[in-house]
């Protein structure tokens, strides 16, 4: 579980394990480089030196306690690259400075798109699919609200998202007791209700955005 914020946190002990760290996420650095730039990044040019320390540092500056480290780095990188940018005078840039300094997200689409990779890491470990999700969403506003109490109970109750995350169960019988929803209706939205939780706990804002009806039942 985790296993890209555990390597980040390794890289920042050892100076091999970054370099290995370094070159597994090429690809990533030069994406992340290119989507700031509005244009094709290659190793030629400066922004891959920058965007290069920028993920270096996010590694040295990275708690995993905190979040993914993923969108993190992604941060870093576009915000060193709009400092860049800034110095240089020059203006190619689409994304508005206050959305970057006031609320610390890269451009909406760009970051939903590393949300899904980071949660569909999160996710693997129960089995589950991000694409599992859409056939077992529920449609029905009642259902929708069963769904709710029993995210809320999660969320509500540190000890029972201990357990699911040590035995990567739903403690069914648990939420059944705190919440008197049906024991089968729990179990058949299984999926929903791990990945809703797992979002909601997380740093996923994007995703969250989505689902912001989970956050309160409906009367």
């Amino acid at each position: 579980m985790r296993e890209v914020d555990q390597m980040a946190v390794e890289s920042a002990e050892n100076t091999e394990t970054l370099e290995g760290f370094i070159r597994q996420y090429e690809f990533f650095i030069l994406k992340t480089a290119a989507k700031t730039a509005k244009r094709y990044i290659s190793k030629s040019d400066d922004e891959w030196s920058i965007a290069l320390l920028a993920f270096s540092d996010a590694v040295a500056g990275y708690e995993y306690e905190r979040g993914h480290f993923l969108p993190f780095a992604e941060l870093m990188i576009s915000r060193r690259l709009i400092d860049h940018y800034r110095k240089e005078g020059r203006h190619v840039l689409e994304i508005q400075d206050a959305r970057i300094e006031d609320t610390a997200k890269v451009e909406h689409d760009d970051r939903l798109e590393l949300e899904i990779d980071a949660i569909t890491q999160v996710l693997a470990v129960y089995d589950i699919g991000f694409m599992d999700l859409v056939p077992v969403s529920p449609k029905a506003d009642k259902t929708r609200k069963s769904c709710s109490q029993a995210v809320r109970c999660l969320l509500d109750e540190p000890a029972l998202l201990a357990e699911l995350r040590q035995t990567k169960r739903l403690p069914v019988a648990k939420i059944q007791k705190s919440t008197n929803l049906p024991r089968k209706k729990i179990e058949r939205h299984r999926i929903y209700i791990i990945a809703v939780a797992e979002i909601l706990c997380g740093e996923y804002p994007c995703l969250s955005e989505y689902l912001s009806r989970i956050r309160e039942v409906e009367e």
